[in-house]
Formats: C-alpha cells, sequence, structure tokens
C-alpha cells in the first residue's frame, strides 16, 4: 500500500451537526478506513457558515469545532496525532498513527483579525482559506464579489500567514484575489481542493494560468472528489483527466489530493469515501504512470509544501 496526505475535509464540521466521532462513522471519512494505508495525514477543517448556524457567531463555531477536534485528539491518541510540521507528521507515521493537521474554510471564522490568527496559530491551525463562498472583509469569493480582489486588510492578512508559517489556502477565492496572493507570496501557497477549470468549466476551479502560477509558486492544487467540480457523471477516468491536464501542464510535483470528504454530496462513480482512493492509484498505475508520480500525487507533493512552509 501507501501513504496519503489529502488537502481537505469536512469531517469535524460532520461531528459539530450531526455527533459522532472521526475513528468510525458513515461518512466518507473516519480512522478506521485510513488504517488501510501505510500512513494517512489529513487536514481537518473547521468550517461553519451564516447560512448552516445563523444562531452563532462565527468565531464561537471556530471555538466549538475546535474544542471537538481536541476531543477527538485526546479519545482517538492511539491512532492519530495533531501535527504542526511534516516532522511531526512522520513521527507519527512511524509510531503507527495517522496525522491530523488543523485548517480554518473561511477567515470569517476568525472574524478576519489578525490577533485572531495569532490565536488561531498558537492553537494548532496551519492552514486558512481567506474565503468560503461569501465574500467577507479580506476579498470577494468565487461567488459573492467575484470581481473583488484583496482589500488592504486582506493582503495583511496573507503577509501575515506566511510569515507565522500557515498555509494561504486559495480556494473559493475570486480570481483577482487569487491574482493579489499570488502577487504576495513569498512561500507556497494551497489550493486546498479545486480541480481543473479546462476540464470542469466551474468557477470553483482554476484556470490554467492560476494552476501554471500555482507551479512557479511550488504550491499544490488539491483533487477535489465532488461531482460538480469534476464532470458530468463522473468516475475515475474523469478524475484522471483533471490529473492529466495539470500533469500536461507541467505540474507533476504540484498535484495533490484535496477530496473535500463530508463535505460534498456525490463523489465520482467508483470512490465512496477515503477507503476507495486505492482504486484512483491502480488506475493510474495501469496507465503506466510510475510509482513515483503516483506516491507524489497521493503524498509527497503536499508534504514537501508543509515542510517549506508549516516549520515550527
Amino acid at each position: 500500500m501507501f501513504k496519503v496526505f489529502d488537502g481537505h475535509c469536512d469531517t469535524i464540521l460532520r461531528c459539530y451537526l450531526r455527533g459522532g466521532n472521526i475513528r468510525k462513522n458513515e461518512g466518507h471519512l473516519d480512522l478506521e478506513r485510513m488504517r488501510k494505508y501505510d500512513g494517512w495525514a489529513q487536514f481537518f477543517a473547521i468550517f461553519g457558515s451564516r447560512d448552516e448556524t445563523p444562531d452563532r457567531p462565527l468565531y464561537q463555531v471556530f471555538q466549538e469545532e475546535y474544542a471537538i477536534f481536541r476531543r477527538e485528539m485526546a479519545a482517538q491518541a492511539d491512532w492519530v496525532v495533531h501535527c504542526r510540521t511534516a516532522r511531526e507528521a512522520e513521527a507519527a507515521w512511524r509510531s503507527g498513527r495517522q496525522a491530523a493537521f488543523l485548517s480554518v474554510e473561511g477567515a470569517e471564522l476568525l472574524d478576519c483579525d489578525l490577533d485572531k490568527l495569532e490565536r488561531a496559530y498558537q492553537m494548532g491551525v496551519r492552514a486558512v482559506n481567506l474565503t468560503w463562498n461569501f465574500e467577507n472583509p479580506l476579498s470577494g469569493s468565487n461567488d459573492e464579489g467575484a470581481d473583488k480582489g484583496l482589500t488592504d486588510r486582506g493582503r495583511a492578512f496573507v503577509i501575515r500567514m506566511q510569515e507565522l508559517g500557515m498555509l494561504v489556502d486559495v480556494s473559493h477565492l475570486s480570481d483577482p484575489g487569487f491574482w493579489d496572493v499570488m502577487e504576495l507570496a513569498k512561500k507556497p501557497v494551497f489550493a486546498s481542493h479545486s480541480n481543473a477549470r479546462a476540464v470542469c468549466g466551474h468557477k470553483r476551479n482554476l484556470t490554467d494560468a492560476q494552476f501554471t502560477a500555482i507551479i512557479s509558486n511550488h504550491g499544490v492544487a488539491g483533487l477535489n472528489m465532488c461531482d460538480e467540480f469534476l464532470g458530468p457523471d463522473p468516475d475515475l477516468d474523469t478524475v484522471v483527466a483533471h490529473i492529466e491536464h495539470w500533469f500536461g501542464l507541467g505540474g507533476e510535483k504540484n498535484v495533490s489530493l484535496g477530496g473535500d470528504w463530508d463535505g460534498i454530496t456525490t463523489p465520482p462513480g467508483g470512490i465512496s469515501g477515503i477507503q476507495d482512493l486505492d482504486r484512483l492509484a491502480n488506475r493510474l498505475l495501469q496507465l503506466n504512470y510510475s510509482e513515483e508520480r503516483v506516491e507524489d500525487l497521493f503524498a509527497n507533493n503536499l508534504m514537501r509544501v508543509v515542510r517549506e512552509v508549516c516549520t515550527m
């Protein structure tokens, strides 16, 4: 088997809204299913929106979901470790456990506030999406305020994130906001769960120019398993089409996984959860992709970026 490093799941939100835990559940992802792989690392997102939690301030949602994450790390300590660096993830693997990284999907959960960003960093958050689908004080999103780039506050946020050693996540960001981030970025950036717009024309996906900019920045883009962002009636070969398109642009070291597990309704045919990712790996090997290229896509590319950015 092989190692896997996935850049985005909403499993903590699932626990928040529905109860349950990350050890074993009926969603797309749990620790029991992760154990089939040689090692698994996962960015667990803290997420909430004004639609799903209209009765709570989003910073309160952040704090409540963080408490769930901490509870799960303690309760499942025999199987998983909260990690902040690549070195800690590799140590977790050597101990026979999985590596859990923490992210925030939408800076509005931190009130787009630099002091709360610093606090989140101290709490172990190592990646933040600047926006979700709504415009916020940092930038427009791909869905709301799509013509708006980073504000002065947004620029300050990006600069401070990179100073701290946090991954700037450009998934969900407006196109102008993306280009503003790339102009500021001095370290690799992260599109945690975005596909190729040339293969599937959804506005949530990355254009070829954007992906090429990520290559030049030495960042990564994670493949999203949502059918809406893959194409009509998607299956394993649809996922492969996105991979091949990006590889054709020279991105063999810049594609990773970002399944959006437990945040999507319908994954592609042939994949019902993280337990089926070996089917994608086997499909690539059948197409004469080398083991090295598959291992890079499944774990090494994202781990490299984490190693370069998240240094402590």
